[in-house]
């Protein structure tokens, strides 16, 4: 491992140099004369490969709606659970976008989404926090095909939630049909009077359920529509997305 001191460091190949950077600073190491896999290693080059793509797609399907600064680490965690979940979607279930603040840090009672469709928040006490004025709460819901790696749609309510007071159940409809797994992401945002909180603490987005689909395969339009949800004590806005183009 060599440090690169030039004027412009690179990463990739070079010849047979290839260059990266480790915590902000570029180094050079020489590529081996030959490599052997064993059948082994071909399948874990396979797995990961496989599991990076399907992180990749998740993301590019939730980065549009999510208000939240990821963790630096996240890539790499989420291809972690993907490695060891295979076919099973729903077991990264639970993941958090920002590994410093999960939901449960607002909602001791954690959110439930039922075969139906309709998200239950329970009812509970919201705590209050320094300085923080307001709880945005926002649902994202997005359908998508792990198979065909294609995007139905996605839909998203907020909900300005104020602390110390009484929280009482409420249920969210979520409207996404077509084929493929209904991922739901619940995020938090704490709100100063004048704006969101910038404190990683106080901002929190998670995988709350992954569920399979619940509609015949040849429903595979989408059609786009607003609503606005009438709650008691809360704020309520609802959006609907077109479908996103999946990228790398």
């Amino acid at each position: 491992m060599a440090k690169q001191m030039s004027i412009i460091p690179f990463t990739g190949k070079l010849g047979n140099l290839i260059g990266y950077k480790r915590n902000g600073k570029y180094f050079l190491r020489s590529m081996p004369e030959c490599v052997q896999q064993t059948a082994a290693t071909r399948r874990a080059s396979r797995r990961f490969g496989a599991a990076s793509r399907k992180g990749a797609f998740i993301r590019n399907a939730v980065y549009p709606h999510l208000d939240i600064h990821c963790d630096g680490g996240h890539i790499n965690r989420l291809n972690k659970v993907l490695i060891a979940a295979g076919n099973q979607h729903a077991a990264i279930t639970g993941f958090r976008f920002n590994q410093h603040s999960g939901v449960d840090r607002f909602f001791p009672v954690a959110p439930r989404l039922f075969p139906d469709g309709i998200l239950n928040i329970p009812a509970q006490t919201i705590g209050r926090y320094k300085g923080i004025a307001a709880l945005e709460v926002k649902v994202i819901a997005t359908r998508i095909d792990f198979t065909s790696r294609q995007v139905a749609g996605s839909e998203t309510v907020t909900l300005i939630i104020e602390p110390d007071a009484a929280f009482q159940e409420t249920n969210v409809s979520l409207d996404v049909p077509g084929e493929g797994s209904l991922v739901v992401v619940f995020q938090v945002r704490g709100m100063y009077k004048d704006g969101p909180s910038g404190n990683r603490q106080h901002m929190a987005a998670d995988i709350i359920a992954v569920a399979a689909p619940q509609v015949p395969k040849y429903a595979t339009k989408r059609t786009y529509s607003k609503r606005t949800i009438l709650l008691p004590n809360l704020i309520a806005h609802t959006h609907t997305y077109p479908a996103v183009v999946p990228r790398e």
